[in-house]
């Protein structure tokens, strides 16, 4: 595969993630649109298993990483779609893109190591400003863009909290194994979730919603995955990185182009200064090193 269109593809991807979330979800319900793709997610990864000859080991650390893995299939997933009713699809990428940052505040408390530097403090900071001037207090903001940034924030808790926690696990899982795990522990909890809380079986699944259903289960949830360990094998950090800037821009392009998304002025500065807050983060280091050398 070549290495440059796989890097294409986990960018088109994260892109058009959020927005396929809401068409997933806005005709039947935000439960039956997230459990059906996770369902679709666990039949295609057991096909890949029996494919490859693999099997998953329920001892030890491998069912450890599992449930760490299904924290965030299932925690951070649900929260991500529950929020995804009430905000822009552009701005759920924007928010997620404080995972790296979120990471960082959060390693030394799992891992017993530090992540600081003052470059990535300065992130942090500019992140924070970022947040501020999106949710400031002159400006009347809906109750539900509080409630839907609120719910993707708690998404990228979970996800972070499932990373670390998989980390500190230290289990020699394959990707493939560690997803599939994770899915087959997720996804009953999903269709129970679904069952004793909306329990509705929709009337009419529109072909918008049924491909975004399968986009999700099949793009979004393994070929993106799969996508994304190969560039990160064949590229240096640095230009993994980038994506965390180029697809909340991306996304808020789509969201504006393709769905008609509408979006204050307080939240494009907002985004400005935490993709700027993300710039210091992954090479803020570098550039006082140099600075310090000149």
């Amino acid at each position: 595969m070549s290495v440059p269109a796989a890097y294409i593809g986990i960018i088109i991807i994260w892109s058009t993630t959020p927005l396929a979330i809401q068409w997933s979800s806005e005709e039947v319900g935000f439960l039956f649109g997230v459990t059906a793709r996770m369902s679709v997610a666990v039949i295609l990864c057991l096909i890949l298993l029996i494919m490859f000859r693999l099997r998953l080991s329920w001892a030890g650390q491998e069912k450890q990483s599992y449930i760490a893995s299904a924290l965030g299939i299932y925690g951070a997933m649900i929260c991500v779609y529950w929020g995804a009713q009430f905000i822009p699809s552009g701005l759920i990428s924007v928010v997620y893109g404080l995972f790296p940052l979120v990471t960082t505040i959060m390693a030394p408390l799992w891992l017993k190591e530090t992540l600081w530097h003052p470059g990535k403090l300065v992130g942090i900071g500019l992140a924070i400003m970022g947040l501020i001037v999106i949710f400031d207090p002159r400006v009347q903001l809906e109750t539900a863009m509080l409630l839907g940034v609120s719910g993707v924030l708690a998404s990228v808790f979970l996800h972070a909290i499932s990373m670390l926690w998989i980390k500190k696990i230290g289990a020699n899982v394959g990707s493939l194994k560690l997803t599939t795990g994770g899915l087959v522990i997720a996804v009953p909890l999903y269709l129970l979730t679904w069952f004793f809380l909306d329990g509705q079986w929709p009337s009419e699944i529109t072909f918008k919603t049924g491909a975004a259903i399968l986009y999700l289960g099949i793009m979004g949830s393994v070929v993106g995955f799969f996508l994304f360990y190969y560039a990160l094998k064949h590229l240096p950090a640095d230009a993994i990185a980038l994506t965390t800037l180029i697809t909340p821009v991306t996304a808020l392009s789509i969201g504006h182009w393709v769905n008609g998304e509408q979006f204050a002025p307080q939240i494009f500065m907002g985004t400005a200064i935490i993709l700027t807050g993300l710039v210091f983060h992954q090479w803020g280091g570098r550039l006082l090193r140099t600075k310090q050398g000149e």
